[in-house]
């Protein structure tokens, strides 16, 4: 079947004995399925599409989620930085999200709809792992001591409730979130989950809502220790802690090992798996005995398991629809990769590359095998096509396309971090983590980390990098000091 062969339009370093002194795109390398780097090449091709430009936001130059044109979305741009992070000379990632600082909190005015000011809340992680990749100091101070907008954001999501207004427009729905002391009552919309089962349960407090509060706690006191800000960061970590408290003591449900949504009413566990009742375990609150018994539980192939992994909703529920139907059954990039990273902040490495892989295989073969050859909102559950749309959406047969917006996730940083295997990049220590367990001929060459330009290759039991400037290569867990210009080490 004919597919779109594309090659990318950026400039990219020519390498000609030591790194020369710019930053473009990655190049990976991937004997044993070339095509993965097929997809990644267009998926960084869609993404360019998707930057756009409009005159009267604080940012102009801006990350496009590929849904609406006059719209953006919190947590669709939030997601986008995660693999804008890879190129931020050439994609406004972090950019974007002035958009909602500036617009939100100073009152800046925006052309745009800010659909969702309720939208799931996680600046903060995004932040630190972008400030991972720059070392830019300077910006997470502008964050945290001078316009504090990340706590202000914190509070904001505290004090919303029904009545909220804003001077710029937002949905026709309007705010849903407010808090009540143990959880917050949410709306599916807000939350960002449209169709999803969960919305039996309701009025019930939703266990993203809390832990995605708990996950911003927990970043914000640690940029605040890289801004020197110690009474923000002791202010935040106690204010972790009594979130970690709470979603342990009333969300996580002891007989089936798992943290849920919790009914209004009574408090009791809703018992509808989906994979938000993994944003508590990047939120690092379950017990490494609770991640256990919770990644068992969970990964069942008749629960978020199976060909096709992380499923918006358990295999085994009444409402799993076997050809997605949006938020009941189709797998969406941006939970998919939230739990990936959860899994791996408990050092679950290999259930984490294993799902990876299996996604970006799911996102090659649609590609490849589904006209039009191209990258969807999200995907069918059991075979090479896009998901079908939600109930009661007329003359529309499946979801959207060229969607770079977050699906670029998968083909983009779930392939470098988990399927290549550099899942912990960290410029302000010089170090690369670095999961090897590839037999093939793999790698990247031209990967950007601070002032860093490095090369690192695997073939036959030798690894090769090149680079710049020197730093730290832990190789699964064994660490190699790289020095500037061409390093050969041997891995037995």
């Amino acid at each position: 079947m004919k597919r779109l062969a594309v090659l990318l339009a950026f400039a990219l370093p020519v390498w000609a004995g030591c790194v020369k002194e710019e930053a473009g795109i990655p190049s990976p390398v991937f004997d044993a399925k070339p095509e993965y780097v097929e997809l990644y090449r267009v998926a960084w091709e869609q993404a360019k599409d998707h930057i756009k430009y409009q005159p009267g936001l604080v940012q102009p130059r801006y990350m496009d989620e590929g849904f609406r044109d006059e719209v953006i979305w919190i947590w669709d741009s939030e997601f986008m930085v995660m693999f804008c992070k890879y190129a931020p000379k050439l994609f406004p990632g972090i950019e974007t999200l002035d958009n909602f600082y500036y617009t939100i909190h100073e009152n800046a005015g925006s052309p745009l709809s800010v659909w969702h000011p309720d939208n799931p809340p996680f600046f903060a992680w995004v932040e630190n792992d972008y400030y991972k990749f720059t070392s830019d100091k300077a910006h997470i101070r502008e964050l945290l001591t001078k316009k504090r907008f990340l706590q202000r954001h914190f509070e904001l999501f505290n004090t919303m409730n029904h009545d909220t207004q804003f001077p710029f427009p937002i949905s026709n729905d309007g705010v849903r979130i407010q808090y009540k002391g143990i959880g917050y009552n949410w709306q599916s919309w807000q939350s960002g989950m449209d169709n999803t089962p969960r919305k039996r349960a309701m009025p019930m407090f939703w266990i993203d809502a809390i832990s995605q509060q708990a996950l911003s706690a927990l970043y914000i006191s640690r940029l605040a220790r890289v801004a020197g800000d110690s009474a923000t960061e002791q202010e935040f970590k106690d204010k972790y802690e009594d979130l970690k408290e709470k979603v342990n003591k009333y969300y996580w449900d002891a007989e089936d090992s798992c943290y849920y949504d919790i009914r209004e009413d009574d408090l009791s566990a809703s018992r509808i798996l989906t994979p938000a009742s993994f944003w508590p375990m990047l939120a690092e609150i379950p017990s490494q005995e609770q991640a256990e018994a919770m990644v068992r539980f969970a990964l069942q192939d008749d629960k978020l398991g199976g060909i096709v992994p992380w499923v918006s909703v358990s295999r085994d529920d009444p409402q799993f629809d076997p050809d997605g139907n949006y938020w009941k059954g189709s797998m969406w990039l941006p939970t998919a990769y939230m739990a990936i990273k959860a899994l791996e902040k408990y050092g679950f490495f290999e259930e984490a590359d294993s799902t990876a892989e299996a996604i970006v295989e799911h996102q090659w073969r649609t590609y490849s095998e589904y006209e039009p050859h191209t990258i969807w909102e999200c995907y069918n559950p059991n075979k090479p096509e896009p998901a079908s749309k939600k109930e009661g959406t007329k003359n529309v047969k499946s979801v959207k396309a060229d969607f770079c917006g977050w699906s670029a996730l998968g083909p983009i940083s779930l392939f470098i971090e988990n399927v290549l295997g550099f899942y912990d990049v960290d410029a302000p220590s010089a170090t690369i983590r670095w999961n090897l367990h590839q037999s093939c001929r793999h790698g990247i060459e031209k990967l950007s980390f601070g002032k860093i330009i490095t090369d690192i290759i695997y073939e036959k039991g030798t690894v090769t990098v090149r680079t710049n400037k020197p730093y730290t290569l832990f190789i699964n867990g064994v660490e190699h000091r790289v020095r500037r210009g061409v390093n050969t080490l041997s891995i037995l």
